[in-house]
């Protein structure tokens, strides 16, 4: 998927293409008994509704006149059976077409999600969700109908345009050849009007992508909006996109009323001249009522499926654009996935070593360069530095979110994260991200999230040592509480809580946590803290922390910066060497945010702290 944003329209001018097709056949060939069924029922509906018009002639030429009260009875019986039959046979074709279209969607949908679980974080970092959803359901959903009805409705009218044939010069051959005469005009008309209406429809569904992105976007960021008073400007935009979208629908819909229009006035055309040549040039012998009423029905019926088939058309071509798209985000490479060779990670003590790591988000641009770093079994190691300097990479490249550009992660000396499977190592490690994220459901719900087969006494256990016991307790029903997507019911620090106990019940031998207490206040943070240490014994820790006071006593603290570790050391080692770490803590305490340890006096005359 190209990148794009909420305001570009994406190209989806491409030509016909039955490759396409033919790889969407997988998805027809598990329906074809039932396809093949509805056809059937369908074929068999149509070509018994071609003996209504033969029905009427016989009627008015037979019956009528000669009074035949006997005839025009069974004639008139034959023709209800006619109708009975017809609408029983596409009723029990709409429901078997109705179950097919819905399997196909189905199909096509959890295809299509289950390779978007797949793609890596770099996928989505520049993408707007609302498209990524208009594939996944607009798309889907149009694309299931051509593959279910489209080709049905295709074949059949072909069907209905030969039996029409058919039918039309067995009851008179000079009228059905003139019938037949229009039919180059016509086509005529459609050439030139058809690639017009897919250009039209196509831009009316780049207009509803975009207003369809825009609104996601909207949605996820309404507190933003608010907290700005945004609220104007973002309607201004609406309507914006949404008179996009009107214009393009309304522009589309004139060029294929244009079409029917067409149509009609061909057919009434046609009309016209068949009833002239009926009259008057048959040789002066004017050609029965009768024949003339039939053949009046068989021109519409004719006409008919003709439209359709360029409507049908016109149907394949802008579909095969969307089918384009939806293989297109299948295609997309899972760049972040399990080597052919990769081998299950055993259970691991939680060693941790950077062999000259070097890693950019975008080619040529790097972010950490040459790295080495060992950690030993349960160390605790703190990541300090700028903002932008790499410390949340750092756990990313441990985590294998994203792949090296060049150098090696080992695991326990020996095992290589790029040939073990994600599973098997994301598995052995808690992961806290800065966005503390809650998924609509209840609070057990989301704190077995990462593990199904936890106790109560477990999950009880993990919130009570992150200091979430309490508070989920004060809610209406506990643990049983039901919580909105994205926790909106929750404070932030809650929410962070309720990440941070989700986290630890996986019991993982590696922890990192990014920011895991920014959003909890100082007297919580406090209590937290003792429960932190206790988790972190015995496991191998990885924390980012803006306030330093969380980390002080942490195994190592490096300092990331300029695309490298800069200082590394403990709290004390690094506060002694007077650098970077020195200067960003001695910061902190002017401002507030650390407290001052008891192993330093106050500030010399030259305002610098002196350490004993």
């Amino acid at each position: 998927m190209a990148r794009n944003k909420f305001d570009v329209d994406e190209n989806l001018e491409s030509p016909f293409s039955f490759s396409h097709l033919k790889r969407a056949m997988k998805y027809i060939g598990r329906h074809r008994g039932k396809m093949l069924l509805a056809l059937l029922f369908s074929s068999i509906a149509s070509v018994t509704s071609l003996f209504g018009p033969k029905i009427l002639e016989w009627t008015l030429d037979t019956a009528v006149p000669n009074k035949d009260f006997a005839l025009l009875g069974l004639l008139a019986g034959g023709y209800v059976a006619l109708v009975l039959v017809g609408i029983g046979f596409i009723t029990i074709r709409s429901r078997i077409m109705a179950h097919v279209s819905q399997e196909i969607i189905y199909d096509i949908r959890e295809d299509l999600f289950a390779h978007l679980q797949k793609l890596p974080f770099s996928y989505y970092d520049s993408r707007p969700a609302g498209k990524i959803l208009v594939r996944v359901i607009n798309y889907v959903n149009s694309v299931s109908d051509m593959l279910s009805n489209g080709i049905i409705n295709s074949i059949l009218e072909i069907i209905n345009i030969i039996f029409i044939v058919i039918f039309m010069f067995g009851t008179n051959a000079v009228l059905a050849a003139i019938i037949v005469a229009g039919l180059p005009i016509f086509a005529a008309v459609i050439l030139l009007l058809k690639p017009r209406q897919r250009r039209a429809w196509q831009g009316q569904s780049n207009k509803n992508s975009n207003y369809n992105a825009y609104l996601a976007e909207s949605i996820d960021g309404v507190k933003v909006s608010q907290l700005f008073a945004r609220q104007e400007e973002n309607l201004s935009i609406m309507q914006r996109l949404a008179s996009a979208c009107r214009a393009a629908w309304l522009k589309a819909v004139v060029i294929s009323n244009t079409v029917w229009f067409s149509s009609e006035l061909m057919t009434q055309i046609v009309f016209t001249f068949m009833y002239i040549a009926g009259v008057y040039w048959m040789g002066g012998a004017m050609v029965s009522f009768g024949v003339l009423m039939a053949m009046g029905q068989y021109v519409s019926r004719f006409w008919q499926p003709i439209t359709n088939l360029a409507n049908i058309y016109n149907m394949f071509i802008n579909n095969i654009a969307y089918l384009e798209r939806i293989f297109e985000t299948m295609d997309e490479p899972v760049t972040v996935g399990d080597a052919p060779d990769a081998v299950e990670l055993p259970p691991i003590q939680g060693r941790v070593e950077f062999r000259d790591v070097t890693f950019g988000y975008e080619p040529e641009v790097n972010i950490l360069e040459h790295i080495d770093l060992q950690v030993a079994p349960g160390q605790s190691i703190a990541l300090v530095g700028p903002t932008g300097a790499g410390k949340t990479t750092v756990v990313n490249l441990i985590s294998r979110f994203y792949n090296l550009t060049s150098g090696q992660i080992l695991i326990d000396g020996e095992w290589d994260i790029a040939q073990v499977t994600l599973h098997s190592l994301r598995s052995q490690m808690g992961i806290m991200l800065q966005d503390s994220f809650i998924f609509s459901g209840t609070i057990l719900d989301n704190l077995r999230y990462g593990r199904l087969d936890a106790t109560e006494e477990e999950v009880v256990a993990a919130a009570r040592a992150v200091c979430a016991h309490d508070f989920i307790m004060e809610m209406e029903k506990g643990y049983l509480t039901e919580v909105n997507e994205r926790g909106s019911r929750l404070s932030q620090g809650q929410r962070q809580l309720i990440a941070f106990a989700r986290t630890l019940l996986s019991d993982p031998r590696i922890l990192i946590l990014d920011e895991a207490t920014s959003s909890i206040d100082t007297r919580t943070e406090r209590l937290l803290q003792e429960g932190i240490q206790t988790l972190m014994k015995g496991r191998t820790s990885f924390i980012i922390a803006h306030r330093l006071s969380t980390i002080k006593h942490c195994d190592r603290i490096l300092y990331i910066g300029d695309k490298g570790i800069l200082e590394q050391g403990s709290h004390q080692e690094l506060l002694a060497k007077r650098g970077l770490y020195y200067q960003l803590y001695t910061a902190q305490s002017r401002l507030g945010g650390v407290e001052e340890p008891a192993a330093y006096h106050a500030p010399s005359p030259a305002n610098e702290p002196v350490l004993i």
